[in-house]
């Protein structure tokens, strides 16, 4: 089916509400082309109430259009005017607005009137409102004499203003002479009449130059009128001379300056009435007078006022509801309250309406024989009255038209012709206004014609609605249908909505409705056609929008705005700063996607604004920049409600930086004790202004301010004005008091001095008192200067007194203080420690007894007891003069204690003695005793010498310290074999006077294992162990062996590995050279003599190094394996292992099985030996042949594994000259 436009069609939708709102518009825009014949249409005309200025020539504006053209004419106060007949009038070619010229000529004032133009054709008559010409008035005041006012503090007071009355009316402001205006606040403000109303007046409201300004707009002019005069004085003023010339009515007003309750200065009386027309502003004013000055409250009875329309002005004097309907009728309550009370007002509010259409008369174009209707409906309190006129002319006079008839506010056309063309007015009209309108009726016959242009492309962004323009004319009127695509398919009412101005509407544009629309009109008398073209367009979208920023004050800061966007349009994109251009400032860059700004400043905060704009579409994204700093300064530091020991202190808040403060902090300064020194007083929140401060007495205060947020904290204010609070006595006592005696005959009391600020005044001084805690002495009392000691002489010694010490100034005394107790001098014990008892607990431990020494004999304060102990010297050293003697003491009263650390088998003799503060006192009788054998510490040495086939001979030196009488030796030993398995343990016994011993029929070449220590009668001291070797029987040493050699080379380093046979023990050297530097001519240096000598003397330090080794080696020795093998324990002490029946220290988690015999050398560089029973990997992690960049070697030998014995230089094999080697190095 094919979609058509009928004359009332319309398909509406409450989701296009806007859309079919505008086009709306479009059909009441819709108009006759001016090519044909048409009735006259007012386009453009001055006010109804139009205000000229009387110095400029009047226009009075009347433009109108129809065919054929329009003539004009006038009418003034009802009746023609003739402007042919007035030289000072001409009309406006082709137009009818006059131009009066009175600049040259005459006065404004001659033109007053109601005027009315009528615009005139063959096919009707159309007329203007009502133009009513009045020129604006701005008269003087009328002179008048003003006696100057004087009234009493706290009375009320109204300056009457009362301006000449104007056209229009002016605007009213008060100011002095300095054309300063005058403060206004709660108290004083200005009336919608113009009066200046005081609710009571104060001193500071004395003045001489009260004066009312008048503001006429329109004329551009101010009218003052002469200055008022005020005097406000207090009773306290007046003396009873001048009270005596004065009566009541003298002064402006006779009330009382007394506090009282509100009354109301306008308006009067408790209900008033207001009157307002609909749309206006409605204005509600209640100035009320009172002290303490009356707060306005204002309420609707019955109602709530309009959130979104109601105001409150003049501090909430007035209140104001704009484009007042109706439904606002009502009554408003204005309440005054103060301390003392509360008044109320009720204004009864009544809306009336000037008429306002409801549908107003639109143009009827009608084909013969055609019907039709015009409508004229408007509304208004009271309602208004409709009348109708035809070309001007009330319907009722005009002739008469058999096609039309009349029905209260509609038209009713039947059957018209041609003749039936007019212009009808519609009037309607009540008190407070009237509405007129003109609508033609034209009948045509006319084929339908398209006014849109000829293939017009529109370009239409995809899923937005494409709106397609086939703007048409035709009378009859004619039907719309469109068709898509060149085949003229017909479009669907489900996928396009077609709007009776001939618009196609496709809701959602997509991709797929690119193409061409034809446009067909058509009606009785023929048919038309257009094509145009639609193009859908990819969204233009911000695909990374600005996000939030807060910034630090002049730190960089960036915004990205990333724009995608159809390739065939190209964006601009622009930065707005609060809407605004960015600021012409070099810190501002942008480039493709940023937004950058550097040096923030507290004016770049604000919200920042990507914009990309296309032909089609414009998109944006905000964001916001907050410059945050630490706050500034606060400022305006004021001290008010000064008392002795407070004040109160207000500031003004610095600016915050966009980050709220979180507190205040005051500090203080005593200028007269520590001045530059400033100390912390007290804090408050960031919402106080104000702090009230404690205070104390004599101190010279100044205060500062610092403000915080969480940024940090602010430079301190200025410094407030200075405060010096009065003298008072003291309100404390000096602290730490003691009393100590420096001698034994003396009282030496001390204490911490008040400093300057706790003085409270000055002449700082103190009273120190004291008597004998014991005594029935009265208190002796001194006053002494600002010190921090006193000395009592000539105390008996250590005697217990009572002390104080009270603090004075010129004022008075401070509370009485604590009293405290001390001692006088203490001196030296006199009496030492009785009835020392010794027991011996056992070899290194002894506890001593004494019996206390009486307290009076202590003569102070008892500290303990000290022990003095020694050792008695052994023959060798007791010709030393000096007796090294250890000390130990007791803390308290303790009457024994222990001696520990005491050597075994040893004389000791010891003496007691009591001590206090003033040192020790005489020694008790020197007490003897003797601790008890204990056992030996283990053999100074052990070595193994003289190997052969089937011994070995040990020597050893007795232990250092044998904590006894050594009574005889153990030796325990075993064989290890090749897999490091230990065999059965001999135990041999040695008498004590041995230090060598020899071991026979022991089997050879086979390693063994010792074990020994000493005894005295307390038990067996700790073990020495060693091991060695049997020699072999005819075999000779095994050479050392070194084979497959290899290297790897890297960039910085080389990894070389071999192959070793040969004794256990050695270190491995590399030599290695650089290729390349050798020399260019090649010498056998194996001829050179030089090269032969070298040789002979390497030769000799090697023969007499093997000597010095072989005899060093059968002295014996230690190796670093064979000390950690002395360290283990006794393998009869040890705990055996359950599961293999193995030693503890053979047998442990990290290596239990043995390594394999014969095993060959891997690719990780580790050396094992093939032909002997011990190889290094079995005593260490093995060699790897890894050297530095300068040939020392990293791999060095380390033995890890406990369990496993190691030989070194104190092995008994015959010494190789590879071990000879390791031996010295």
């Amino acid at each position: 089916m094919q979609l058509k436009i009928m004359p009332k069609k319309k398909r509406l939708s409450a989701g296009r509400v806007p859309l079919i709102l505008f086009l709306c518009q479009m059909i009441s825009a819709l108009e006759v082309p001016l090519d044909l014949v048409q009735p006259p249409t007012i386009t453009q005309q001055s006010p109804k109430d139009y205000i000229i200025d009387p110095r400029e020539n009047i226009v009075i504006q009347c433009e109108a259009k129809g065919k054929p053209p329009p003539s004009f004419s006038w009418t003034r106060n009802g009746t023609h005017f003739d402007i042919d007949k007035d030289p000072l009038v001409t009309m406006k070619p082709g137009s009818g607005t006059l131009i009066i010229n009175i600049m040259s000529e005459g006065k404004a004032e001659t033109y007053e009137g109601v005027y009315q133009c009528t615009a005139r054709n063959e096919r009707g008559a159309a007329i203007s409102n009502n133009i009513v010409v009045r020129p604006s008035r701005s008269p003087l005041w009328t002179k008048e004499k003003l006696e100057p006012i004087t009234l009493r503090n706290g009375q009320s007071l109204v300056l009457p203003c009362r301006p000449p009355v104007g056209l229009p009316p002016p605007i009213i402001f008060w100011m002095d002479n300095s054309f300063q205006r005058l403060p206004q606040s709660e108290r004083v403000s200005q009336g919608l009449n113009g009066d200046l109303y005081f609710s009571n007046v104060l001193p500071e409201d004395t003045r001489e130059d009260y004066i009312c300004y008048a503001r006429f707009n329109h004329t551009q002019t101010i009218q003052q009128k002469q200055p008022i005069s005020v005097k406000v004085i207090s009773v306290d003023e007046l003396n009873d001379t001048i009270a005596a010339n004065l009566s009541d009515t003298e002064f402006y007003s006779a009330k009382s300056s007394r506090e009282r309750p509100p009354t109301f200065l306008t308006p009067e009386g408790n209900a008033s009435n207001k009157e307002e027309l609909r749309g206006n502003v409605l204005s509600l004013e209640c100035i009320a007078e009172g002290l303490p000055t009356p707060i306005i409250y204002w309420i609707k009875e019955d109602g709530i006022l309009p959130i979104n329309r109601t105001f409150y002005k003049n501090f909430k004097k007035t209140l104001q509801i704009i484009h007042v309907s109706e439904a606002d009728s009502g009554n408003y309550q204005c309440i005054a309250k103060n301390a003392l009370g509360a008044i109320h007002h009720t204004i009864s509010v009544t809306v009336k309406a000037a008429p306002y259409w409801i549908m107003a008369p639109q143009n009827l174009v009608l084909s013969p024989g055609e019907d039709g209707t015009l409508i004229c409906r408007a509304n208004g309190k009271p309602k208004p009255r409709i009348s109708w006129l035809t070309n001007g002319v009330p319907v009722e006079i005009a002739p008469d038209d058999p096609s039309r008839k009349i029905d209260g506010d509609t038209i009713i056309f039947s059957n018209v012709q041609e003749r039936s063309s007019a212009v009808y007015q519609c009037n309607a009209s009540n008190e407070y206004g009237y509405l007129l309108a003109n609508a033609f009726v034209n009948v045509l016959a006319e084929q339908p014609r398209i006014l849109t242009p000829t293939n017009t492309l529109y370009q239409v962004i995809a899923n937005r609605p494409a709106l397609l323009d086939c703007a048409f004319f035709g009378s009859p009127l004619p039907t719309i249908e469109w068709f898509k695509g060149a085949k003229g398919s017909a479009l669907h009412e489900d996928i396009y909505v077609l709007h009776e101005n001939g618009t196609l509407e496709i809701p959602v544009a997509q991709k797929d409705s690119t193409g061409t629309y034809t446009c067909v009109a058509r009606n009785k008398l023929g048919m038309a056609k257009n094509e145009v073209h639609l193009e859908i367009k990819d969204p233009t979208r911000i695909i990374k929008q600005p996000e939030y920023a807060v910034v630090q004050r002049g730190s960089t800061v960036s915004f990205e705005c990333k724009v995608k966007h159809d390739h065939t349009l190209i964006p601009t994109v622009i930065w707005l700063k609060d809407n605004s251009e960015l600021p012409s400032d070099e810190r501002f860059t942008v480039d493709k996607d940023h937004l950058v700004i550097a040096d923030v400043s507290d004016d770049d905060s604000g919200t920042y604004t990507c914009m990309a704009n296309t032909t089609l579409d414009n998109v944006s994204a905000s964001a916001v920049l907050s410059v945050v700093d630490v706050p500034n300064p606060p400022f305006d530091l004021e001290l008010t409600n000064p008392l002795d020991k407070s004040v109160q202190l207000s500031w003004t808040p610095g600016d915050d930086n966009n980050s709220p403060i979180t507190k205040f902090i005051i500090e203080y300064e005593d200028t007269m004790h520590e001045a530059g020194l400033w100390h912390h007083h007290t804090e408050v929140s960031g919402t106080q202004t104000t702090a009230q401060l404690k205070l104390s007495p004599y101190v010279n205060y100044s205060f500062r301010v610092m403000a915080e947020n969480s940024i940090g904290r602010s430079l301190p204010s200025e410094a407030s004005e200075q405060y010096l609070t009065k003298a008072a006595e003291p309100d404390k006592n000096p602290m730490a008091v003691e009393g100590l005696g420096s001698e034994p005959d003396n009282l030496v009391i001390t204490w911490k001095p008040l400093n300057g600020f706790e003085s409270n005044g000055p002449g700082l001084q103190y009273k120190v008192s004291w008597r004998q805690k014991d005594g029935d002495d009265e208190w002796t009392s001194v006053v002494v200067a600002n010190v921090s000691k006193y000395i009592v002489s000539g105390t008996p010694t250590f005697v217990p007194y009572l002390i104080k010490v009270q603090a004075l100034n010129d004022v008075g005394f401070a509370p009485e203080p604590a009293i405290v107790m001390g001692h006088s001098g203490e001196d030296l014990p006199m009496v030492a420690p009785g009835n020392v008892r010794v027991t011996v607990v056992n070899s290194t431990l002894a506890e001593v007894h004494w019996d206390p020494v009486p307290l009076k004999s202590i003569r102070g304060h008892l500290q303990g007891y000290r022990i003095y102990y020694w050792k008695a010297q052994s023959p060798s050293k007791r010709n030393r003069r000096h007796i090294e003697k250890k000390i130990l003491t007791f803390q308290g009263s303790k009457t024994h204690g222990m001696l520990p650390g005491l050597e075994p088998f040893s004389h000791y003799t010891l003496n007691v003695r009591v001590v206090n503060g003033k040192g020790e006192g005489p020694a008790s009788a020197d007490q003897v005793f003797n601790t008890p054998e204990g056992v030996p510490s283990a053999p100074s040495s052990l070595k193994i010498v003289n190997p052969t086939l089937d011994s070995l001979t040990l020597e050893w030196d007795p232990p250092s310290h044998p904590n006894g009488i050594l009574t005889e030796y153990t030796l325990k030993y075993q064989p290890i074999n090749s897999t490091h398995e230990l065999g059965p343990l001999v135990d041999l016994k040695i008498p004590a006077n041995k230090t060598r011993w020899t071991l026979k029929n022991l089997n050879f070449s086979t390693r063994y294992k010792f074990y020994f220590y000493a005894q005295t009668s307390a038990g067996s001291g700790s073990q020495i162990t060693e091991e060695a070797v049997t020699t072999m029987d005819e075999v000779q040493a095994v050479s050392p062996r070194i084979s497959n050699l290899t290297a790897a080379a890297a960039e910085t380093y080389a990894n070389i590995s071999w192959e070793y046979e040969g004794p256990e023990h050695v270190n491995f050297y590399v030599e290695y050279g650089v290729a390349g530097t050798m020399a260019s001519r090649q010498v056998d240096i194996a001829t050179q003599g030089w090269f032969i000598g070298l040789m002979c003397a390497v030769a000799l330090l090697i023969l007499i190094l093997l000597i010095v080794c072989f005899i060093r080696r059968n002295k014996g020795g230690k190796y670093p394996v064979k000390e950690k093998e002395d360290a283990r324990a006794d393998p009869e002490i040890q705990p055996m292992k359950e599961d293999d029946g193995t030693f503890g220290e053979y047998s442990d988690a990290e290596d239990h099985k043995p390594l394999k015999k014969g095993s060959r050398t891997p690719s990780d560089r580790t050396v094992k030996k093939e032909d002997s029973d011990d190889s290094l990997v079995d005593y260490g992690e093995g060699v790897n042949g890894q050297f530095n960049e300068d040939g020392s070697f990293i791999g060095q030998y380390s033995g890890k594994k406990e369990k496993e014995p190691a030989e070194g230089n104190e092995s008994s094999e015959a010494p190789s000259p590879v071990n000879a080697m390791n031996s010295f190095v």
